[in-house]
């Protein structure tokens, strides 16, 4: 037996290069890039949360399109992938959908790039935890520069970031999040 694992993609509260606390705006191709690697590695469900009611409706729009729209006319994979896809306001509504469906509140393990004095968890032990577990699991993913401090504060744990060789060390949520699913779930 696994525990359930759960992501979502947080616009609100992040924040930008200053680190200073702010709304990203959507990108579509998160919506359904991340839709697909969700659905790849198994993940029960991919929260995409935003506080803006006209964003919360573009993602929306785009999720019909794949589902019932002319994308699910051409492209039955990414239908099927969307169909993990829910829109909600904030992480609040993320937690609730998740301790409706099982029962149980979440362990809640925050992202980042950035460095933080707090101790990490390494995808060694986070898998483990997953692969001998039952209580679910809910990765928070971050846009804009990520999530914010009280957010990554709140979290149970904190993934240790993703590190290349080199000193750059910004990639795209959507490419950050197909590297951790697939450090933690791949067969």
């Amino acid at each position: 037996m696994s525990a359930p694992v759960y992501l979502a993609l947080l616009h609100h509260p992040v924040v930008n290069r200053d680190g200073e606390i702010v709304t990203t705006s959507v990108t579509n191709l998160d919506i359904h890039d991340i839709a697909r690697s969700a659905c790849t590695y198994d993940i029960a469900g991919y929260f995409v949360a935003h506080p803006s009611t006209g964003l919360r409706a573009l993602c929306e729009r785009v999720s019909w399109h794949w589902q019932e729209g002319y994308g699910a006319k051409i492209n039955e994979s990414r239908r099927v992938a969307m169909e993990l896809v829910h829109v909600v306001p904030d992480l609040e509504h993320v937690l609730a959908k998740i301790q409706s469906e099982t029962g149980r509140a979440p362990i809640q393990i925050a992202t980042s790039a950035r460095l933080h004095e707090r101790p990490t968890t390494s995808f060694p032990e986070l898998r483990a935890r997953i692969e001998n577990g039952d209580q679910p699991i809910l990765i928070l993913l971050g846009t804009g520069y990520g999530l914010s401090p009280d957010v990554v504060d709140a979290c149970d744990a904190l993934l240790a970031p993703l590190r290349g060789p080199g000193e750059y060390n910004h990639l795209a949520v959507r490419a950050a999040a197909a590297i951790l699913l697939d450090r933690l779930r791949a067969t």
